[in-house]
């Protein structure tokens, strides 16, 4: 889905006001999801320690006097290995041609490699009129000396003097530079219109953010290929007919696509299961505001990744 797509276009914006569309993109662990988060300053992408958390494109709001951000947080680009991959990056391609400003995040402690100038040059031939600012993430792991190295290396990366290209340190979780990188990205935006409402932050309907808070709890703790082939789909929310205290029950499944992965999930007794209905349970009650009853149920898909049928099931 196009960035602009299914946006609204408010008239009653000030003279100068400028709004548009930001996309990050980098190796997996960037730090891209944290940043949108903080961006927004509130949780609307699920984060993780596994590469390719990101499973569709999430808008979040950054609203100002003087501007609206649009933050398109996206799956990271990558060599695919399953018609999911395949699916994925050609959402992301079709995001990056259509937004104002393109973050590419590299963090502080990381050096450069063939990775992240294959993901600049893919960029750069799907978008080569969006202009890039290079974000150096995480910079809270290292020393002064190291961050200076590492934003010298991002600014020769970018094309150096020749174009010179904007280069931002930031921390996500300290909240350190969140500031300076808004008024970069904000500068770099078209004047226009106001696209959604002061209240709005964002775009993602509430069953979507369940589904993504359940997969988010499952991940947890998990290593190896395990959590590309966690899906969930909610079922059904509806009021509790029996509780007279405002609960939500939420019908939801995890699938995988073995059944020993299955097993992983469900852990020795039910033990992970419990845990995972109990860690998505208190995200979607801050959500929604409500209590809430949570039923999880572990489904064996087989090879859902590239399965068309049920990858359109899903959603993809």
């Amino acid at each position: 889905m196009a960035a602009r797509s299914q946006v609204l276009d408010f008239t009653d914006t000030p003279e100068g006001f400028r709004s548009g569309f930001v996309s990050f993109v980098g190796r997996p662990n960037t730090g891209k999801s944290t940043l949108t988060n903080a961006l927004v300053g509130e949780k609307i992408a699920i984060t993780a320690d596994q590469p390719e958390t990101t499973r569709h494109p999430i808008r979040g709001l950054v609203h100002r006097e003087d501007a609206q951000m649009v933050v398109v947080d996206t799956p990271g680009l990558h060599r695919p290995r399953t018609l999911l991959g395949e699916r994925l990056n050609d959402t992301v391609r079709d995001t990056y041609a259509d937004v104002d400003v393109i973050g590419l995040t590299i963090p502080a402690d990381e050096k450069i490699g063939p990775g992240d100038r294959w993901i600049l040059n893919n960029v750069r031939e799907i978008a080569p009129r969006v202009p890039i600012v290079g974000i150096v993430t995480k910079i809270d792991t290292v020393s002064k000396d190291k961050l200076g190295e590492q934003l010298l290396a991002v600014y020769d990366l970018l094309g150096g003097d020749e174009v010179g290209p904007e280069v931002v340190p930031v921390s996500a979780t300290e909240k350190r530079q969140i500031d300076v990188l808004t008024d970069v990205l904000v500068g770099q935006l078209p004047e226009g219109p106001k696209f959604y409402p002061d209240d709005h932050t964002t775009d993602d309907d509430t069953e979507t953010r369940i589904s993504e808070l359940i997969r988010e709890a499952a991940l947890s703790g998990l290593r190896d290929e395990l959590p590309h082939s966690v899906a969930v789909e909610v079922d059904e929310i509806i009021d509790d007919p029996d509780d007279n205290r405002d609960r939500a029950l939420v019908y939801a499944v995890i699938y995988v696509e073995r059944p020993g992965q299955r097993k992983i999930l469900e852990g020795r007794d039910g033990r992970r299961l419990k845990s995972i209905t109990a860690r998505a349970r208190k995200e979607i009650i801050e959500l929604i505001g409500r209590n809430v009853y949570l039923d999880l149920r572990l489904k064996v898909l087989k090879n859902w990744q590239s399965d068309p049928k049920q990858l359109g099931r899903l959603g993809f």
